[in-house]
């Protein structure tokens, strides 16, 4: 038996799907936070947040980083971890500074901050000669302004330091542009209350439709698990409306997003103890790099991948944690393709009726989460307002997709917001 130290975790999927992946494998953890009432209220009423498993739950700030590196050290002294993971991107650095600082098996500290900056990130690719869109960082106004005039409009405006799709915006003008920063200079502090950077990653708006490669690299050698496909809705913001793994997508273009995105894990450093989650546009130009992201994908799509190929994705990044050679072994599952797609509100208000009775009982849905009546409701401006997903299977063939769709599409008709 293993022992992990968990520090911090999102609240969705991953942190009911780590504390399972860790505790099926026959291993321990403790888990530390700086506030562990952030994960009781994500807890459906009467039941456990599965993270309070633990064997121990320790509270410390986790914010402050050399405190933190200071007291994983002394905790290691006492209880002995074999390996140290987070499935929160805004802690991803600190785990693997922890790692460094403890000996422990992980990917390296500056490779893993590098791509947890989207503005290192681009650095990084360009100077390795990656596919990427043209892109300017800036901080005051005037500097903004004329390097988007430069870029060209549309353009894509993002933080350089938020997950989810926060405050990621299309602009078509200046006017636009001066709105999506003032929106951004708006948020100085992000969810889990560390100061973000105050500087602004302007990017050439790619076309194309856009994919994901999944990766789990150890011992040096970084192998594909396979490409997930996105649908992106909530104009002018970016939200991820549903995903379907495999991507339907010819033998080329999977070939080169594959490719693609073992250039960007290369070039960043990114080929050791890490499960990553890379997405791509295939534009008329060939594939760019959109980000890099160091740990599982989110949005069920690890489910996805699980449902189609049986390869468990979580158990996977446990693994490489310990230092140890994930299994993945494809086995027939009897599905072709898996999706999932989200209800996404296009209003604000207060959340009447939403009605899914049946939908459970149907042989090819693999799961439904849906929000309760009473809920107070944000019209979606990022991956954060979602009113629940339904997940589907095609034993068949890669039909997944219009499945859900059809589903969601009966959902949406008894969705009732005021």
């Amino acid at each position: 038996m293993a022992h992990l130290l968990v520090v911090e975790s999102w609240v969705g999927s991953m942190s009911r799907l780590l504390p399972r992946a860790i505790r099926e494998n026959g291993h321990a953890f403790t888990f530390l936070t700086r506030d562990l009432h952030h994960y009781l209220r994500s807890a459906p009423e009467g039941t456990a947040h599965p993270l309070l498993g633990a064997r121990n739950v320790i509270t410390a700030d986790t914010n402050d980083v050399e405190a933190l590196l200071s007291e994983a050290e002394r905790l290691h002294g006492v209880l002995g971890f074999d390996g140290v993971v987070t499935s929160c991107d805004y802690y991803l650095p600190a785990v693997a500074r922890i790692a460094d600082r403890l000996g422990l098996p992980g990917p390296g500290a500056e490779a893993v901050q590098n791509a947890c900056r989207k503005d290192a990130t681009r650095h990084v690719l360009a100077d390795a000669g990656v596919p990427g869109p043209r892109f300017a960082v800036r901080e005051e106004w005037a500097e903004i302004a004329r390097a988007a005039r430069e870029i060209g409009y549309p353009l894509v405006v993002k933080p350089v330091d938020l997950c989810a799709g926060m405050y990621v915006r299309r602009v078509d003008d200046e006017a636009q542009l001066a709105d999506a920063c003032r929106a951004l200079a708006g948020f100085p502090v992000n969810a889990r209350g560390q100061r973000r950077t105050p500087v602004v990653l302007l990017e050439e708006l790619l076309d194309g439709p856009e994919v994901s490669v999944e990766t789990v690299s150890y011992a040096g050698a970084v192998q594909v698990v396979g490409v997930t496909d996105k649908s992106v809705g909530g104009a002018p913001a970016f939200v991820e409306t549903g995903h379907m793994f495999p991507a339907a997508l010819t033998l080329a273009d999977t070939e080169a997003a594959e490719q693609t995105a073992l250039a960007a894990l290369k070039a960043l450093g990114l080929t050791e103890g890490v499960v990553a989650h890379t997405e791509i546009k295939l534009t008329s130009a060939g594939p760019r790099v959109v980000e890099v992201n160091p740990r599982p994908a989110g949005n069920r799509i690890t489910e996805l991948i699980r449902h189609v190929t049986g390869i468990d994705l979580a158990a996977a990044f446990v693994d490489v944690a310990l230092g140890r050679a994930p299994d993945l072994r494809r086995v027939d599952t009897g599905l072709r393709s898996a999706a999932v797609g989200f209800l996404v509100p296009g209003a604000s208000g207060t959340l009447e009726a939403l009605d899914g009775g049946g939908l459970r009982e149907l042989s090819d849905v693999l799961e439904v989460q849906l929000a309760e009546p009473g809920r107070a409701v944000r019209a979606a401006g990022s991956n954060n307002e979602y009113l629940g997903h339904v997940m589907a299977g095609d034993p068949g063939g890669l039909g997944a997709r219009e499945r859900v769709e059809s589903l969601l599409d009966g959902l949406r008709a008894g969705l009732v917001i005021r």
